[in-house]
């Protein structure tokens, strides 16, 4: 299966975009080329008939304790190949940018939203479907119906990757849609997954999810609740250029995008995660970028999608200060290394 498809055009330093399966780079000075409208994302607010908040999905073990999202990697050895590696993602000297906030941009709210059910949720059909954005890849998905209320948020108000979240707190389940829209009473979407919060298992080999790496989205947002606990303890999830990712990935990936890189000393496979650089001085930011940061320290980044480099993903919150997340740019690629990698696939 291929990268799925997106156009944009934007400076990479000034807009939020992350791209999806099949992109297409042009070498435009400052500029990327990408199949992709450059909106974010809807409203983050709980659509269960049931008494929850968003706050509830902090409550809940995402995944057992052994499991990679809760891996801390701050001990890890660094791959051997990290320099290399740094050396290509530091070409043309990206900085962090958060890509999520408050408030809209392209009358859509910034970050990829997400809602909290129970598990007296209705059930709605799915249908696996392609259209003029990217294509049907029912044959990689898990079959509906989903516990998604269709007043769920949809990421970009249904305009570019369109990911629809829904995390049902009762039965530990976490269910994903990608290029979803709501028709004839049911979603339909591009693809979708369901995952198992309790279970250590992986999707088949070589399928896709809701995400390019065939991971879930949910577990690697930044969330403003999590901020609220003084603790994100999972890999923020995070995307990089067609030109500089591998056709590769490791586990817990399982699925890999038709990337440029044919570098076999410099390898950026799929599920590569990435560690700030413990030396790091992070004492002068906020209390809130602090938190990330110590995140990046203790847990890292997850190579997620294609994308624009160094964009970390997070959920939409009218109570994230726009200008500070903005500070984030001071950390640059060089301010990371790379955690050692297992096999590629």
């Amino acid at each position: 299966m291929t990268e799925r498809a997106c156009i944009l055009l934007t400076t990479v330093a000034q807009i939020s975009i992350p791209m999806r399966r099949t992109c297409l780079l042009l070498l435009l000075p400052g500029f990327i080329a990408c199949k992709k409208n450059a909106t974010t994302l809807s409203p983050v607010t709980s659509t269960s008939p049931c008494q929850v908040t968003l706050a509830d999905a902090e409550n809940i073990s995402i995944f057992p304790a052994d499991n990679p999202w809760n891996m801390a990697v701050s001990a890890s050895p660094v791959d051997d190949r990290s320099t290399a590696i740094i050396a290509l993602l530091a070409q043309g000297a990206p900085s962090v940018k958060a890509d999520f906030g408050s408030g809209l941009w392209n009358n859509a709210p910034i970050g990829i939203p997400y809602t909290v059910v129970c598990g007296s949720q209705p059930k709605i059909p799915v249908t696996y479907r392609a259209n003029q954005y990217d294509g049907n890849y029912g044959d990689e998905s898990d079959a509906g119906p989903f516990p998604i209320p269709l007043n769920a948020p949809i990421e970009g108000n249904g305009i570019g990757d369109s990911h629809v979240i829904a995390l049902d707190i009762d039965n530990k389940k976490l269910y994903e849609l990608y290029n979803a829209s709501v028709s004839s009473g049911g979603w339909t979407a591009s693809s979708g997954a369901v995952f198992d919060l309790s279970s250590d298992a992986l999707r088949p080999d070589g399928w896709t999810s809701a995400d390019a790496t065939g991971l879930p989205v949910f577990p690697g947002l930044v969330r403003y609740e999590e901020v609220l606990k003084g603790l994100i303890d999972h890999p923020i999830r995070f995307t990089l250029s067609a030109s500089k990712v591998s056709r590769n990935y490791i586990d817990p990936a399982r699925h890999k995008v038709n990337g440029g890189n044919v570098s076999t000393a410099a390898p950026v496979p799929m599920g590569m995660r990435l560690r700030l650089r413990s030396s790091v001085d992070i004492s002068g930011y906020s209390a809130t970028n602090q938190v990330i940061l110590a995140a990046m320290k203790k847990y890292g980044l997850i190579l997620a999608d294609i994308g624009s480099d160094m964009y970390i993903s997070g959920a939409p919150d009218s109570r994230w200060n726009n200008d500070d997340l903005q500070l984030l740019g001071k950390i640059k690629a060089t301010d990371f290394e790379v955690i050692r990698m297992g096999t590629l696939h």
